[in-house]
């Protein structure tokens, strides 16, 4: 359990040891009642040899393959999630109710077990990645390309925001250690107590290679000068330190990665035909209040601009400011505290300043900033702030609404007079990570989606329909890109194995397939193949890549097409009559169905007998090329392509490449069988 009897000195765990700066320790605050949470100093450490440090780590993750990646991020997801009670207690000196530290803990959690999962699920156990198919460069098959992705031999410095402490780190932690790359973690300061007690667990694991994770707890100190072209930088927090960090010298000579994530002022709009009478209508209402008073506003989700119809901003306003007298603020563990406070006094500040200035254009019309009421706590030294909206009646003049970002418990209202409008309203943001459009009519989610997209990375779209299950307008999903244009940084993030790619470098590999093949881990036509044993009966400890079956030819009767159609019930009229397949620019006549010819071909390339090949799950990109008439006789030519075998269990997948061709050595179908094989047999 934690000891909260005195305030925690942090500390960096650098070059493989937990180290205390030699500087000033500053104090970090409890967000709502201003008591010493922890002190925090980094001021001497060396970051040059730290980056070293972590980059020398990098050969002990690029020697492990995805899938053992994968299941190391899974235990220690596992790990922390048994221990997640002590990261929620401690949570709440940040401001965060318990069900705000649910979206920064749990999620964060949540973030790292499903990426643990999907890429078990989609990419192979090995250490290259390949990116799109085989690009023939010659026509013999002799020389081709191939484009793979492997993990870059830096360090990725993650300079992390306040708001979520938990999820800001593992987030990005997920996609860069699956990929094969070091990490050095930085966490804003005034939350970075919670970020460090989250890293000791993970390395107290012992499950990750030393190295792997690194975390500097205060200034970065002179860490940048050091950054090469192999290292990444990514960045979360305002657009003017984000631009700061970007044009730092060494980063712009060495094409140093650098993805931001920073201001966002993102739009929630009301479709016109969402009127006060519609189920949509009420749906929009409650997800601007759980946007505007969720983590008290400090999202980079968060909802700034209320777009809706003129007809309709009178209602609007009127319903936001009802519920928002409802909520009681106040300190974040009490039972009855609807929205904790912002993360300190300093923030409270900042806001208090970019609410004045939204004023330049918009009016108060719930809420004050200056008379703050609170159900518990102390609004002398807890940080906390009421909800507050604003009407601007001139949306397209009131050009701070566009500009300002009030990150706490603060939107502006803004009426709209066309769906064009609508969209160019939501544009004046310069570029967002995501906008919701609430509506039940089609036409007007083309019309307004379309328009959001290019100048948003996410666009959510809410109705009726997804009530129940929508997960919202502000929630980063792992599987989904987070991010966005323009003024959100131009970066994303997440995206699912996408994300991966940002730590990863893009090579075309040009040469022989047979050596093409060595260096990727999948057979291409033209590398060497092995004919002998049927390759069915071979296990996984057996298997090599180009083991191959050549079948023999079966002809293709129309009595097979007519039992085929009768006994599927696939009557098409190019399988049945004559005169219409021949009036059809394709076929000459009567042409087997092309799932027959998939049917034939397993018939003869299966070996029946019981064996190491368990079962089949699937094919990919089955293409049909060649129409095939009664009397063309069918062959198969199929080879194995890739072992993937799963690192947890005792069978793995087989890709097999299947070709089947004709009588005269055309190719009438082309695609990849994928079965389950055992890993030794018996």
């Amino acid at each position: 359990m934690l000891d909260a009897s005195q305030p925690m000195r942090l500390q960096s765990y650098l070059c493989g040891a937990w180290r205390d700066g030699r500087g000033a320790y500053k104090p970090l605050l409890d967000a709502a009642t201003g008591a010493v949470v922890a002190e925090i100093d980094a001021t001497g450490l060396d970051m040059a040899e730290a980056l070293e440090h972590g980059r020398r780590a990098g050969a002990a993750l690029r020697a492990m393959t995805v899938h053992e990646r994968a299941l190391m991020l899974k235990a220690i997801g596992l790990a922390l999630l048994d221990q997640k009670d002590d990261f929620h207690a401690l949570s709440l000196a940040t401001g965060a109710t318990p069900k705000d530290g649910w979206i920064d803990i749990d999620g964060g959690i949540g973030t790292l077990l499903n990426y643990a999962s999907k890429a078990r699920r989609e990419l192979p156990n090995s250490r290259v990645l390949t990116d799109g198919g085989v690009e023939a460069l010659s026509a013999d098959h002799s020389f081709s390309a191939r484009h793979i992705l492997t993990p870059l031999r830096g360090v990725a410095v993650h300079i992390n925001a306040f708001n979520f402490p938990v999820w800001g780190m593992l987030e990005k932690l997920a996609p860069n250690l699956l990929a094969g790359m070091p990490a050095m973690v930085k966490p804003a300061s005034q939350t970075a107590y919670l970020t460090e007690l989250v890293v000791r667990r993970i390395l107290a694991t012992g499950l990750l290679p030393e190295g792997a994770l690194q975390l500097v707890c205060g200034g970065v100190g002179d860490m940048l000068d050091h950054v090469t072209g192999q290292d990444v930088v990514t960045f979360t927090g305002s657009a003017a330190t984000g631009q700061m960090l970007k044009s730092h010298p060494a980063i712009i000579c060495n094409s140093t990665r650098f993805t931001m994530e920073a201001d966002s002022l993102n739009a929630c709009i009301l479709g016109p035909d969402a009127t006060p009478d519609t189920p949509e209508f009420d749906l929009f209402i409650r997800e601007v209040m759980r946007e505007i008073t969720a983590k008290a506003g400090q999202k980079c989700t968060a909802i700034r601009r209320v777009i809706v119809p003129r007809a309709a901003a009178g209602a609007v306003r009127d319903a936001l400011a009802a519920r928002m007298a409802e909520v009681a603020v106040g300190l974040p563990g009490d039972q009855t505290t609807r929205m904790g406070a912002l993360a300190s006094l300093a923030q409270r500040d900042d806001v208090r300043a970019a609410i004045a200035r939204l004023q330049a254009g918009a009016e108060i019309v719930a809420g004050n900033p200056d008379d703050v009421h609170v159900a518990s706590g102390d609004a002398a030294h807890g940080a906390f702030l009421n909800p507050v909206l604003l009407y601007a009646d001139q949306p397209m003049q009131a050009h701070a609404v566009h500009e300002v970002e009030a990150f706490g418990p603060v939107a502006t209202l803004l009426p709209y007079d066309s769906a064009d409008q609508a969209v160019e309203l939501a544009a004046l943001g310069k570029g967002s990570l995501v906008s919701s459009l609430f509506t039940n009519a089609p036409d007007v989610a083309e019309e307004i989606v379309l328009g959001l997209a290019p100048f948003h990375g996410r666009v959510m779209i809410g109705n009726r329909d997804s009530a129940k299950s929508s997960t919202g307008h502000g929630s980063p999903l792992p599987m989904l890109v987070h991010g966005g244009p323009g003024r959100a940084g131009g970066g994303e993030e997440l995206g699912g194995m996408r994300g991966l790619h940002h730590y990863m470098q893009r090579s075309a590999v040009q040469g022989t397939p047979r050596l093409l093949a060595a260096v990727t881990g999948e057979w291409t036509k033209g590398a060497d193949s092995h004919d002998g044993t049927h390759p069915f009966r071979k296990s996984l400890a057996e298997l090599r890549l180009g083991d191959r079956v050549v079948t023999e030819r079966r002809e293709m009767t129309l009595a097979d097409i007519e039992h085929f159609a009768s006994f599927t019930g696939d009557t098409f009229y190019a399988h049945m009559d004559a005169d219409a397949a021949r009036a059809n620019p394709f076929f000459e006549g009567r042409v087997a169905h092309g799932y027959l010819i998939v049917s034939f071909a397993a018939g003869l390339f299966v070996q029946p007998d019981p064996g190491p090949v368990l079962a089949n799950y699937g094919v990919d990109n089955l293409r049909f090329l060649t129409p095939v008439y009664p009397g063309d006789s069918l062959g198969v030519d199929l080879t194995c392509k890739a072992i993937n075998p799963r690192a947890d269990a005792d069978y793995g997948e087989v890709r097999w490449d299947c070709e089947v061709t004709k009588q005269d050595g055309s190719v009438v179908a082309q695609y990849d069988v994928l079965t389950m094989v055992a890993k030794t047999w018996p």
